[in-house]
């Protein structure tokens, strides 16, 4: 525009004659400023109109255009906002419908597939639930150590393995995609492997192999390895082993148990043998007529000296094995009122008197050992018909808070309290039969409590235990319900046709690589001045799924004080970080959880800017490549006008829940990678390399912390 007004004042200039000139400069020679100041302003109005116009006609189309692309690639209903002229948003309507009809389309084929592959899901839900009960701990690996299931008993082992526990709970080691390498040595599983391969060429039906390993912290595990083997139809059984299953028992204790056994008995035999031949020598001197009374004496002393001593080996032993009597069995589930029936009927047939059950709790579940438990039960009730002739026994089973109430009441004669501790201090005895132990003995394996009560307004006298109840919780350590499915899903078997062996990382597709997406919370935004990481939150992405079960979230002592005006962002204050494990302790589980994995985060310059500084301090170096959704959504969206994650969560429909928590934000980041990939594809960006090359190219991806 200033050059058409220069160009048309010249060709206006070039046609006045002279006079014409003097006077249109005599004009304008006072006014020169003016002009050029209107000459401005109009040259601002002339531009801002262009630009509204620009944005309205030129610009909204391809935002229209990007998030078309988004609903077009969206697995989940998702709609326009309509803005712009009437017809960009008419258009947005008709996109919204074609949308909608295309979602409903798919509806009614996933229905259709779903019911055609009903019985598929039947056997997976029955696979699922079979892992899931087992106590066997289960991993099965594709040919190349890749993990691809495992079951809550797996990781219950990989946690006690794991050098962090307190931390990662063992999900550095164990996770699907993860390489079971991490966890146990290469080579042994290696000589494993052969074996196996050398039985299935042989022809072997049912390979498997065993083997005894240390691994990490001292412990011991006993691995079973059985071949998974291609499916050839009905034309026989394939030879080509697609993967293996690995059964795995920790027998650190077990073994430990048994070396002390044996160590045991073995210094019982040894020491008795010496000892015996000692008496016999002794015995032998003794039968001399003619030795001499000291002589005498000192050989007697040496036959008590070693009978004595092989009293004390026979009486450890003793001890030894009631102890391990009294803790080797196991609590298990079972319903009250079953339990109560089973006591009746025992309690009737030793006590020899009527037994009555009174205000059973129908639905109340006990975690108990019935064998033990009915034994302290009979021996209290045969001790009231023997010695105070009672006349009858009932049973009361209620819920006392977060314990059950077992009542074995009686009426009759009363008793001191020294008399109820004597029973429950001593051993059981029935008739002839005696066992190590006690009531206290039974109680305590319960972690329960055990008392004496009378009711005298009945004229009655009870023994009360308070018992555990099932928990339907899970087990400490383990993940709570809110957060799984109610049969949680630790496979994919996708992962068996996984040939990643031999291909260079940068030139893997995308879809194809395992990701760890985190997110870190600071003291503050400058990383350099000496703010310092308080809390880590990440989770894996393998197969193209979000594996919500394997996550790492963590908070840290950054040694520091935490600035007031970051409190109210992130919600972690002082007190909570005091008693963390630091940033030495955090960061190197971190490395491991997230070991051969694409780092991805949002701004991740900023995060990884935490990390390089603390490489020196923790010797934590982390190589792998890295992404960073905010510049690749300016790849794949460049008109869009923020690309802050909430804004891209919108554009994408992702819920935002836990925003400004390093757990809560990986997540959403891991939803919107998955997101973005498809339209990186689009154009033409399959690759790692591709992809962190477009990175570079995009303005954001000036920004340095």
């Amino acid at each position: 525009m200033a050059l058409w007004l220069v160009l048309m004042s010249a060709i206006v200039w070039s046609t006045l004659g002279a006079s014409e000139r003097e006077a249109v400069g005599e004009v304008l020679a006072g006014r020169i400023a003016l002009v050029f100041v209107g000459w401005v302003l109009g040259l601002i109005a002339v531009a801002a109109v262009l630009r509204v116009l620009h944005q309205r006609y030129v610009g909204a189309p391809h935002r229209l255009l990007e998030e078309a692309r988004v609903v077009l690639a969206a697995r989940r209903p998702q709609q326009l906002k309509p803005r712009g002229t009437r017809e960009m948003q008419a258009l947005a309507v008709a996109v919204n419908e074609l949308a909608a009809q295309r979602d409903r389309l798919r509806a009614d084929m996933d229905a259709q597939v779903t019911q055609a592959s009903e019985r598929v899901q039947q056997e997976k839900d029955r696979l699922a639930a079979l892992m899931a009960e087992l106590h066997q701990s289960v991993v099965v690996c594709n040919h190349a150590g890749r993990i691809l299931l495992y079951n809550q008993r797996a990781r219950q082992a990989f946690r006690a393995l794991s050098q962090g526990p307190q931390l990662a709970g063992g999900a550095e080691l164990l996770g699907i995609g993860r390489s079971i390498y991490a966890a146990l040595e290469r080579q042994v599983l290696a000589h494993a492997f052969e074996r196996i391969q050398q039985a299935v060429a042989k022809g072997d039906a049912r390979p498997t192999a065993q083997f005894v390993t240390a691994v990490a912290g001292g412990q011991l595990l006993r691995v079973q390895v059985a071949a998974v083997r291609a499916s050839q139809g009905v034309l026989g059984r394939s030879t080509e082993v697609t993967g293996f299953v690995l059964m795995l028992d920790n027998v650190t204790e077990s073994v430990a148990e048994e070396s002390a056994r044996d160590q045991l008995l073995h210094g019982l035999t040894e020491g008795s043998r010496a000892s015996l031949a000692n008496i016999q020598a002794a015995v032998d001197m003794l039968g001399y007529p003619d030795i001499e009374p000291a002589m005498r004496e000192r050989f007697l002393g040496v036959v008590r000296e070693e009978v004595a001593s092989m009293g004390k080996r026979v009486t450890d032993l003793a001890q030894r094995s009631a102890q391990r009597l009294k803790t080797r069995w196991p609590l298990e589930d079972m319903l009250g009122a079953d339990f109560a029936a089973a006591a009746q009927r025992q309690l009737g047939a030793r006590c020899g008197c009527p037994v009555t059950l009174d205000a059973i709790d129908p639905v109340l579940w006990l975690k108990v050992d019935s064998y033990t438990l009915l034994q302290a039960l009979t021996y209290l009730g045969t001790r009231l018909v023997d010695e105070f002739e009672v006349r009858f026994l009932q049973l009361r089973l209620a819920r006392a808070g977060a314990h059950a109430q077992l009542d074995l009441v009686w009426g009759g004669q009363a008793m001191s309290n020294e008399t109820v501790m004597s029973w429950e201090m001593d051993a059981m005895r029935f008739g002839t039969e005696r066992t190590p132990l006690s009531v206290r003995d039974v109680v305590e394996r319960h972690g329960g409590e055990m008392w004496f009560e009378r009711e005298r307004v009945r004229h009655q006298a009870l023994f009360r235990f308070l018992l555990p109840l099932a928990s339907s919780q899970p087990a400490p350590g383990s993940l709570a319900a809110a957060d799984l499915p109610s049969r949680p899903e630790f496979y994919d078997f996708d992962l068996f046709q996984s040939m990643e062996e031999g291909r260079e990382l940068e030139d893997r597709p995308l879809a194809e690589l395992a990701y760890t997406v985190f997110d870190t919370e600071t003291t503050g935004l400058n990383p350099s001045g000496g703010d310092a990481i308080i809390q880590i939150g990440a989770a894996r992405i393998v197969n193209g799924k979000l594996l919500r079960q394997e996550t790492f979230d963590q908070l840290v002592n950054p040694g520091r004080s935490i600035s007031a005006e970051s409190i109210p962002i992130h919600g972690i204050s002082q007190h909570m970080v005091e008693g963390q494990p630091g940033i030495g302790e955090v960061l190197p589980v971190f490395h491991a959880f997230a070991h051969d994995t694409v780092l991805v985060a949002h701004n991740a310059a900023f995060d990884m800017k935490f990390l390089q500084l603390q490489e020196e301090a923790t010797g934590t170096v982390f190589r792998q490549p890295v992404l960073d959704t905010l510049l690749l959504s300016a790849v794949v969206h460049p008109h869009q006008e923020s690309h802050r994650l909430e804004a891209i969560a919108e554009r994408f429909n992702v819920a935002v829940l836990g925003r400004h928590t390093a757990l809560g934000d990986a997540l959403v980041t891991a939803e919107i990678w998955l997101r973005l990939i498809p339209l990186l594809a689009e154009q033409g960006i399959h690759t790692l390399r591709q992809a962190r090359e477009a990175a570079q190219k995009t303005y954001y991806a000036r920004l340095k912390y």
